[in-house]
Formats: C-alpha cells, structure tokens, sequence
C-alpha cells in the first residue's frame, strides 16, 4: 500500500563487505526503517561468502541489496571503492535480486559513535560494528530514496541519476 508522501514499500538488505567480516543489515517491509540484522565471517572463499548471503536475501525475502560503496572523504573511488563494486558484481550474479551500491562513507563512525553513546565496551562494540555500519548505510539509503520520491513527486522530475533516462546518454 503506497501512502501519499512515501515511496512504494522496499525490502531491502543492506552490506557492509569488510576483509574479515560483513556487516549485513535489512529494512522492514515498508522500507522506512534499517536494523541490523547479522555478520557474515568471511571464510576463505569468497563463492561460500556470497552464497550465505544469498541464502540471507531468500530468508529475508528482500527484494533489493544495497552494497556500501566505501568512497575516499573527497568522494572520488579509491582502491576499496573498485574492489566493493567488483564485488558487487559477482553477488549481483548470484543473489538473485537487483543490486545497487551507495556511499557509506562515515557509516562505521557513527556506528561506533553510536555504540560508545550506548555504553558498550571494545570488545562488545567490535562484535557488532559491521553490522551496525551496515543499518546506519541502509538508513541512509532508505532516507535518500525517500527524499528522492517525494522531489520527485512534488516536481514531476526525475532528481537523481539512477532514474533520470538521460543519464545512459551521456548527460
């Protein structure tokens, strides 16, 4: 059911990849509000790694899995930006749901910002700060996404690239 000012609901599944471990995070079923949900340890294939989480995107029944795309503080894609896009790719090829990558520059900052705040130690903030970081960028997308709509619906046009069909040619 789709409410004048919100976005048609989204189940989406939020990943922070790390080299140790993925923080994975998913939103309710209206697309309003990101939890964290669980960490995936990486093991020493990263077939075994994508394959949990496409087991966790068919458990979830999410519909969408938004990736953080780790940008340098100038915004430009670093080494870690190249290798979580390329990374995406491949889950993109096994999850079996679209799947898109947004900026989570600051996310495990505030996560640990956030669980300091809480009053967890080092050793309880360590066993849930990615998946933590992955709720604080899925939020951030849920909110982006649904800013976006309401531009979008109070203007008649489209205000971000992805939905702008001018984007594929060249504008």
């Amino acid at each position: 059911v789709t409410r004048p000012g919100r976005p048609p609901g989204v189940r989406a599944l939020g990943i922070d990849l790390g080299s140790k471990r993925i923080g994975i995070a998913v939103s309710d079923i209206s697309g309003t509000v990101a939890s964290a949900l669980t960490t995936v340890h990486r093991s020493s294939s990263r077939r075994h790694d994508h394959a949990a989480i496409a087991t966790l995107v068919r458990d979830e029944e999410a519909e969408l899995v938004v990736v953080g795309l780790p940008l340098s503080l100038d915004g430009t894609k670093g080494p870690a930006a190249r290798s979580a896009e390329k990374e995406a790719g491949q889950l993109a090829s096994v999850v079996g749901v679209p799947v898109a990558m947004y900026d989570e520059r600051f996310t495990t900052v505030t996560a640990e910002r956030g669980m300091l705040e809480a009053g967890l130690d080092a050793r309880q903030r360590r066993k849930v700060v990615d998946k933590v970081a992955a709720a604080v960028m899925l939020q951030a997308w849920l909110d982006h996404r649904a800013e976006t709509w309401r531009r979008e619906a109070a203007t008649g046009t489209p205000t971000d690239a992805a939905t702008d069909t001018r984007a594929g040619e060249g504008a």
